[in-house]
């Protein structure tokens, strides 16, 4: 009768136990359906990444962090001085993050809002500040000592890099700030902040890239480029320096030789200091994020990858002072998430049918000013 009882108790325990574990895990997104949205500290004492958990309605409560097992490189606001520090991986399975300071990519598994940290590799060069993947190729832009890219090949959330692979940009001092593969894996596009520069690679066979075609960006202040899903390059521009609210976005062609063709040439965000855009995953618009302005602008992109701005143009508004440095639209494409770093928060919008934008407010979590960089979202 003893050992009935105590087995009952312990049973009733171990029951307990295992639902309140699960419990845990549902209040921190532990679900493969549960969304989050990802943005890393880049502390450089220990970088980490936070992880919020998304609800239906898009509204967003801090869950768990994660460490990258290195260093960021610190710093205020936008010290990576770019786009992609922080990516998702096309089928949403995985997240990498740039240690800028400790000169390594980090790898974690994605399971809903929960990571787990299966990887980390030098980065091949140093201060990496962006990555980029296609299939079973990461690259990385490191931005530090002489800037390049260095490829690796991905399989099973381990990277291991591709000899022969690193290829130097224009000079020393580019101020590499992001990359981005077409869609159909052809091309590899980086922007140089510092020299106004466009670059594109041939991607071969092997994964190594072709010699370096360099473009000149359609107006001042190119920064960031993204594919939308029709290969259509798009790229944010700063504007020319001392022009109150002249930033602008670009959309190119790329040629067979990696020459890029203009389509629409900086048209005005009609705010300042555009250095981000974020795309929909159906590729109808593009947002780009003014920091100088705290607020968004909103693009048609056409089938010929023409652009046209939305109504009014400025979408989007956050408070003054907020300086969204980054943003990123849900794997979904319903929402779209800025990075606020002047009031450290994460700003909230809905995406509606005709492109336009409703705030749905902000969530705290981050310290202002405070260095982090880099966000991301399924």
């Amino acid at each position: 009768m003893k050992k009935r009882v105590l087995y009952w108790f312990v049973g009733m325990l171990l029951s307990l136990s295992i639902g309140s574990s699960r419990s845990l895990l549902a209040q921190g997104g532990g679900s493969p359906t549960a969304r989050a949205v990802f943005v890393m500290t880049n502390s450089a004492e220990k970088n980490e990444v936070i992880s919020f958990v998304r609800a239906e309605d898009g509204m967003l409560q801090e869950g768990r962090r994660f460490s990258t097992g290195g260093r960021g490189s610190g710093g205020l606001a936008d010290p990576l001085e770019s786009q992609g520090a922080l990516t998702l991986s096309q089928d949403g399975q995985w997240l990498f993050a740039a240690n800028a300071g400790s000169g390594e990519i980090s790898v974690f598994r994605v399971n809903g809002a929960i990571l787990a940290l299966i990887d980390k590799e030098n980065s091949g060069g140093s201060e990496p500040v962006a990555v980029a993947q296609h299939g079973n190729l990461v690259y990385v832009a490191n931005a530090g000592g002489s800037s390049n890219v260095v490829g690796f090949t991905f399989e099973h959330g381990r990277l291991e890099q591709i000899a022969n692979s690193q290829r130097f940009l224009t000079t020393t001092e580019t101020g590499a700030s992001s990359l981005s593969f077409r869609p159909d894996g052809k091309f590899l596009a980086v922007t140089e902040r510092l020299t106004n520069k466009i670059d594109l690679f041939g991607v071969q066979a092997d994964g190594t890239l072709s010699s370096i075609v360099v473009n000149a960006s359609a107006g001042p202040g190119g920064f960031a480029v993204q594919f939308a899903p029709n290969g259509t390059a798009i790229v944010s521009e700063t504007g020319p320096a001392g022009v109150p609210n002249s930033s602008a976005i670009s959309s190119y062609s790329v040629n067979a030789d990696g020459t890029l063709a203009a389509i629409s040439a900086s048209v005005p965000t009609l705010a300042a200091a555009n250095c981000w855009n974020a795309i929909t995953p159906d590729g109808r618009f593009v947002y780009t994020g003014n920091s100088g302005s705290s607020n968004v602008s909103g693009y048609a992109i056409g089938s010929n990858g023409a652009l046209s701005a939305l109504t009014g143009t400025v979408v989007g508004s956050l408070p003054a002072g907020s300086t969204n440095i980054d943003m990123v639209v849900s794997a979904d494409g319903k929402f779209l998430y800025t990075l606020n770093t002047g009031n450290g928060t994460v700003g909230i919008f809905a995406i509606q049918k005709d492109g336009t934008l409703v705030s749905a407010g902000s969530t705290e979590g981050l310290d202002a000013k405070s260095g982090f960089q880099g966000i991301a979202a399924n």
